[in-house]
């Protein structure tokens, strides 16, 4: 395992996270605990949650953990998250002031701790005035509920308002940003990533394994059954089988992980998730685990070295499709310039 500052703070976290969105939902608590044990015993230090996973059962699971583990309490990093729905009425959702009071105290009192080490906007709230959010945030960081705050699921312009909008009212800035990023879903990189840089904001991926293409479990024109998440509901959210299934580019890529996972002789989740890990501003991958086997297998990764040209070979398969403009190559020779000048 690596470690890295989380973002532009000086707390350090390990390369690999865990998430815990399966905890209550996929995986019993007996289990959840197991797998918080191994994770923490192979070195892991970041233990992410949300509010909203099995309708707060996930905090609830990890607060027990902690309860009966006081040692790791002091060693752990443990992140969650507000904003979506967490009951029926108009105020139950949200990044204003009301809404996140309620959602931060209860997630305090399910996790069993005075304070959370990083407090993420689960999405961009597009009624609530960003202002509003921003002062609730570093109103929580000087009151000591919250250590550090971030986002998920912003977009480029959205992160960097938030981030200049803070500098210029000198508030506590934000430190880290939650996308979904893979071997299959790169299209952060032209805006996300870039403003991510800028900011001095940390990456932590989730969905890392394409919701399971990338683990190379699925086969092409083979409907998916039995106990994965795709077998249990093939048109589950954006990673759903058909439109993959019918994509040339997801067997291109899963093709190219799983020729270089033959060669290395370890499975194809390793090879996506070691790619990923060394991304520009990636700080922390999101690794999550329904079953011990799983979360063993992915943690492998941190032992997992990727040749140069084995890098080159991922990233030109997965190269994600883009117009002329903005994105197309000569667009981008445009936003660059040779440090000598000249024609």
């Amino acid at each position: 395992m690596q470690y890295r500052t989380l973002g532009n703070s000086g707390a350090v976290v390990s390369n690999y996270a865990l998430g815990t969105m399966t905890f209550g939902a996929e995986a019993t608590e007996e289990t959840s605990h197991a797998i918080l044990d191994d994770y923490v015993a192979a070195g892991g230090n970041l233990i992410d949650t949300a509010d909203v996973y099995s309708a707060g059962v996930s905090e609830e699971i990890i607060g027990r953990w902690l309860a009966k583990r006081p040692e790791a309490k002091d060693q752990v990093v443990l992140a969650t998250k507000g904003r979506f729905p967490m009951g029926k009425g108009p105020n139950d959702l949200g990044t204003s002031r009301r809404h996140l009071t309620k959602s931060l105290d209860d997630s305090l009192r399910r996790l069993g701790v005075e304070q959370v080490d990083l407090y993420q906007m689960h999405s961009w709230d597009p009624v609530t005035p960003l202002e509003e959010t921003l002062r609730f945030l570093n109103d929580a960081v000087s009151s000591g509920k919250i250590a550090y705050y971030g986002f998920s699921n912003f977009l480029g312009w959205q992160l960097t308002k938030a981030v200049h909008l803070a500098k210029a009212h000198g508030w506590t800035p934000p430190v880290t940003l939650q996308p979904q990023y893979s071997l299959l879903v790169r299209e952060i990189e032209p805006e996300i990533v870039p403003a991510s840089l800028d900011a001095g904001i940390g990456l932590l991926p989730w969905s890392p394994l394409g919701g399971g293409w990338l683990s190379g479990k699925y086969k092409r024109d083979e409907p998916p059954a039995g106990a994965t998440r795709l077998g249990e509901n093939p048109t589950r959210g954006m990673e759903a089988w058909q439109a993959r299934n019918d994509d040339d580019r997801t067997w291109q890529v899963i093709g190219a992980v799983e020729k270089i996972a033959g060669d290395h002789g370890v499975s194809a989740s390793q090879v996506a998730l070691a790619w990923l890990a060394d991304r520009p501003a990636v700080t922390s991958v999101i690794l999550g685990a329904r079953t011990r086997e799983q979360l063993a297998d992915n943690l492998a990764a941190a032992d997992l070295e990727l040749t140069t040209e084995e890098t080159q070979r991922l990233t030109e398969a997965s190269q994600p499709r883009v117009g002329v403009y903005p994105y197309g190559p000569m667009a981008q020779e445009q936003r660059n310039r040779k440090i000598a000048g000249g024609r």
